[in-house]
């Protein structure tokens, strides 16, 4: 295939498998694809290099990319398209020894506001927590897991924006007293002896969105066959990636200096319920970016008028992962309507994603 090199940027967390392993194993190559991967080391430089062409494509932030696209936070628009889900599962929230202790682990937290409360008394400063950047996964996790328990993230907390590959020197350092972060880095910080594992995103979200593969929908309206051949890699990437005979092998990959770099026993251990691919977890979801999209208005990080049916759709595309899919003899994945175990007042809808949004903003401690 001709063309000039393609740049594919990616962080250094377990759900850039795809990009990794489509580079690592040659499919890139055996599509015609000329590519270079760039590991980058912040969501916003992924951004903006991607807003200024020095990224041809990149996993992101699901949120991040949804927000680019309305031109949040700073008001340029960046319009995004997400051909591809990198992966389902893989966040969790991970504390301090001292404060899991104190906390109690699961998805409730019950002795989170009491213990909160206590250190108000006392005059002591309040809980520094971090997540890898305010419009992610993470940042609306870690919201929603202290809302359940009655803490206001915006008020009787500190939240602070850390990388992923720093999370554990932080809290090993006492800097920060938990995280919200992508594996290898909650397994990382527990092997480290530093912290333990409060909940994972999947207790909360079962099968929890996470990242994308995201273009400019510039590049993928100027470019759709070179778009199709680096989905279709991808695509096999993922596959290869989800079979239970290759995790060991996919832990060596990840572990190399210039991917993941983290110890390789403990990428194989932090694997766990990931999936990148089976079940239709690689197809974007519009009811998964609606229901970021809900949270996002829900903490009050896009305007309450935004048309969430609409972003939804033009960002997340679905009909772009089919034809890839189609050229691999691959069945085309249905699209999910609602979710269901997301939110304690009943299933989220796509069709009900904007009231739902609303309420949730009107009432941002109760669960939206």
């Amino acid at each position: 295939m001709s063309g000039e090199r393609l740049r594919l940027g990616f962080i250094a967390l377990n759900d850039a498998a795809a990009l990794i392993v489509a580079d690592a194993l040659g499919y890139f190559g055996q599509e015609g694809l000329a590519v270079d991967l760039v590991r980058e080391v912040s969501w916003a430089t992924m951004r903006d290099k991607l807003a200024v062409g020095a990224l041809d494509g990149a996993h992101l932030l699901a949120p991040l990319a949804l927000a680019a696209s309305l031109g949040a936070p700073d008001g340029r628009p960046i319009p995004l398209v997400a051909p591809l889900a990198l992966n389902i599962n893989g966040p969790a929230i991970t504390l301090s020894s001292h404060l899991a202790a104190a906390v109690g682990e699961g998805p409730h937290a019950d002795g989170l506001a009491r213990l909160i409360a206590r250190r108000r008394e006392e005059g002591a400063s309040p809980l520094t927590l971090a997540v890898v950047f305010p419009l992610s996964v993470h940042a609306y996790l870690l919201r929603d897991w202290l809302a359940r328990a009655g803490v206001d993230p915006d008020n009787d907390v500190r939240l602070t924006v850390a990388p992923p590959s720093r999370m554990t020197e932080l809290l090993v350092g006492g800097v920060v007293e938990g995280f919200c972060v992508t594996e290898p880095w909650d397994t990382a910080a527990v092997v480290a002896g530093a912290g333990m594992i409060a909940a994972r995103g999947s207790e909360l979200w079962p099968r929890t969105p996470d990242k994308v593969f995201a273009v400019t929908e510039a590049w993928a309206e100027a470019d759709p066959p070179r778009l199709r051949a680096v989905l279709r890699a991808l695509l096999r990437a993922a596959a290869w990636a989800d079979a239970q005979e290759n995790r060991a092998e996919l832990a060596a990959i990840l572990a190399r200096p210039h991917y993941v770099g983290a110890d390789a026993a403990v990428i194989e251990a932090s694997l766990g319920d990931i999936v990148f691919d089976a079940d239709g977890a690689s197809a974007p979801q519009p009811v998964h970016a609606a229901w970021l999209l809900s949270q996002m208005m829900r903490w009050r990080h896009i305007p309450a008028d935004v048309d969430i049916g609409r972003v939804a759709g033009q960002v997340y595309r679905p009909d772009l992962h089919a034809a890839a899919a189609v050229d691999l003899g691959r069945p085309a994945i249905v699209p999910l309507d609602g979710l269901v175990g997301f939110s304690p007042l009943g299933p989220f809808r796509l069709a009900e994603a904007q009231a739902h949004a609303v309420h949730g903003a009107l009432s941002r401690l109760r669960p939206a």
